[in-house]
């Protein structure tokens, strides 16, 4: 068993049997769950569009090459640089000598779950550089020193009486301050630091081949503001985001927001397609688009999981996953939870170290069944376990099936020891694995196939 695979389990069970986390969880998610139905009454026909959708991301990963080549020259003809970086330690290495070259002090960053997978803050930080959260809920969180809870809202695990504490004590805010006082005092704080950034940084939603664009979407205006003052942006996209055209946001932008929020759009939707043109006013001086690999082209090699590439990070698949609802997103201890993580972190990060992820699952298949691109999740998971076991299977795993096969094979061996033997090998192996809540079963004293005995006959008087 792995490190990661031990802290996931004692975290697993802390936070299932924490009955107050369940509650704020729960509450939180079943908000959202009422927004997605009322979302989805927009379409006519919603399995259509999921199909389309599923079609044409499968296309681009099947063509991902040439797709990133079109985006490329297209976004370097407006004057923007493309930055191919194969892991985090390279993408960090170029915001750095970046950084330093600009003499940049303070960075504001929007949401983005890439820049968490390469621990970006941490790494800018250690240079002398402040790197602010511009979304309410990243800036609770890094207030509380925590990573992001969930793909699409990161603070979902706390209740409002939680981060007016929060505030509290990092910021010495009144108490019993409401969400529309934080609010107030957020957003004061933040418009000053957006007009005296030197750098603003970005995900990317999507990244649109034909014009060499890079989409974001978000419902707060801070992406566009983090992007509208700062003479330098750095847009950091996994390889796997890239869509053929610009017309087929329109199909996209909607089934992100249904699925994620429940909206028939988001809010700001933005499409940057460089650094700001002769004659324009505002944006930045200087565009960079870091094009990041770090393990996606591990999980293209596969021939089946690589559909997992086609997510579009709605977070549907974790809202609906009993497993997610259970144990929440810090447990499982990775940038990506929930379904969709445990079928892509093994192959981002190592089979052998988070192989476990994909076995924390019920196989229910609710998380196939939301998916807006119609990922086939639960299937993959299972594929997973497969090739974890053809991979590297434990030594221990190893000799123990060794002596099942053997036990199976010949009812001579399988009866030896009896009864006694068989409990305390169970006991021995097994009781780690069967957890703690459940009873170990016990092997009869007596086998199927053994004939009952004869009873005594009676001598008749």
């Amino acid at each position: 068993m792995s490190e990661q695979s031990e802290e996931f389990i004692v975290a697993a069970e802390s936070k299932v049997f924490d009955k107050e986390h369940r509650r704020k969880l729960f509450f939180n998610i079943s908000r959202y769950d009422k927004k997605v139905v009322d979302g989805k009454s927009q379409y006519s026909n919603l399995e259509l569009a999921k199909s389309r959708a599923s079609v044409i991301k499968t296309k681009v990963i099947e063509n991902l090459d040439k797709y990133l080549i079109e985006f490329e020259a297209n976004f370097i003809k407006r004057g923007g640089k493309v930055i191919w970086a194969q892991d985090g330690e390279e993408a960090i290495s170029e915001v750095v000598r970046i950084l330093k070259r600009a003499q940049v002090k303070t960075v504001v960053k929007a949401k983005s779950m890439v820049t968490e997978e390469v621990h970006f803050n941490d790494a800018v930080e250690k240079i002398g550089v402040e790197s602010l959260e511009t979304d309410l809920g990243e800036y609770i969180v890094q207030l509380r020193k925590e990573p992001p809870y969930h793909i699409v809202t990161p603070a979902m695990h706390l209740s409002k009486e939680d981060v007016a504490k929060t505030f509290h004590d990092k910021q010495n805010t009144p108490l019993d301050w409401t969400p529309a006082d934080i609010v107030a005092h957020v957003r004061k704080l933040l418009r000053e630091k957006y007009t005296h950034a030197e750098a603003g940084v970005t995900g990317g939603n999507f990244l649109i081949a034909d014009v060499g664009a890079v989409a974001v979407t978000e419902n707060e205006g801070n992406a566009m503001l983090s992007v509208a003052f700062p003479k330098i942006h750095i847009a950091i996209v996994g390889i796997e985001k890239i869509i053929p055209s610009l017309t087929d946001l329109d199909l996209f932008w909607c089934l992100l927001s249904t699925h994620g929020t429940g909206q028939n759009i988001t809010v700001y939707n933005n499409i940057m397609t460089g650094p700001k043109q002769e004659g324009e006013i505002d944006g930045p001086e200087e565009m960079y688009v870091i094009l990041l690999d770090n393990g996606r082209s591990e999980l293209l090699a596969q021939v089946e999981q690589r559909r997992a590439l086609n997510c579009i990070r709605c977070g549907a698949c974790l809202n609906a996953c009993p497993i997610y609802q259970g144990v929440g997103g810090h447990a499982y201890g990775t940038t990506y939870s929930g379904p969709i993580g445990s079928v892509i972190t093994p192959h981002f990060k190592g089979m052998e170290e988070f192989k476990h992820l994909s076995f924390s699952s019920s196989l229910c298949g609710r998380c196939t069944e939301v998916c807006p691109v119609k990922i086939d999740l639960h299937n993959l998971l299972l594929i997973n376990r497969k090739d974890s076991v053809q991979q590297k299977p434990s030594r221990t795993e190893n000799v123990l099936w060794l002596f099942w096969k053997k036990a199976m094979l010949r009812r001579r061996t399988m009866e030896k020891g009896g009864a006694k033997l068989k409990n305390f090998m169970l006991k021995q192996f097994v009781t780690k694995a069967w957890g703690n809540r459940r009873e170990l079963p016990k092997v009869a004293p007596k086998s199927f196939n053994q004939p009952p005995r004869k009873p005594a006959c009676s001598r008749r008087s």
